[in-house]
């Protein structure tokens, strides 16, 4: 039989509890504290970084389409501006025309004699009566026309007027006669203007069909 004496310590040693296995690094459920922080806190870093990145990116790209719309319509401007710039370049020419006309016409008007003086003021007050211009052309139209109308077609027939006299007085030279005008003048400076067709011809010519 053994020995009681050497059974117990035995017993002892089978009986004593096993050390507590030490948790390995990193198997914690959580009781460590720290340890979820130090483990997100980078990925939430590298999320805000990206994000700014893109808001950067989409920025720049918002300025360079303001850069390039300025820059397109300053090269290629809007149709009504265009318009406008272009009425306003042509109204600045005509009134350049104009002041330049009427600075040739001073200066021939200053070199006139008195004679030619004479006779450039009566050509500018002689007129046609409205009155009768727009009863003739009331009669050939058969309406109504307004007070413009009547003041260009009294100027036009003042310039044709004219146009017919130059012609006159120039057939008149050439016969060899002298002024005043004569009928025989003024009906071959008629046939003359005609025969240019600067005069429409108002006798209509009957077609027969057969």
């Amino acid at each position: 039989m053994a020995d009681p004496a050497r059974v117990k310590p035995v017993a002892r040693v089978s009986e004593a509890p096993a050390p507590a296995e030490r948790p390995k690094q990193g198997e914690g459920t959580g009781d460590a504290p720290g340890s979820s922080g130090k483990v997100s806190e980078p990925a939430a870093v590298q999320t805000s970084a990206k994000e700014q990145g893109k808001a950067r990116s989409a920025e720049d790209a918002a300025a360079a389409a303001g850069d390039e719309e300025e820059g397109s319509s300053s090269l290629h401007p809007p149709p009504a501006k265009k318009l406008k710039v272009e009425h306003d370049k042509k109204k600045e020419k005509r009134q350049k025309v104009d002041e330049d006309e009427i600075q040739k016409m001073q200066v021939l008007v200053s070199s006139f004699s008195e004679e030619q003086l004479n006779r450039y003021e009566m050509y500018r007050r002689a007129a046609f009566p409205k009155a009768a211009i727009k009863r003739l052309i009331q009669s050939i139209t058969g309406s109504s026309v307004s007070q413009n109308v009547v003041i260009a077609m009294s100027g036009i027939a003042k310039v044709f007027a004219g146009e017919i006299v130059e012609e006159a007085l120039d057939v008149c030279e050439k016969w060899g006669d002298t002024p005043p005008l004569q009928p025989k003048h003024m009906r071959e400076a008629v046939r003359r203007l005609k025969s240019r067709e600067q005069i429409p011809n108002s006798k209509h010519k009957k077609i027969l069909f057969h």
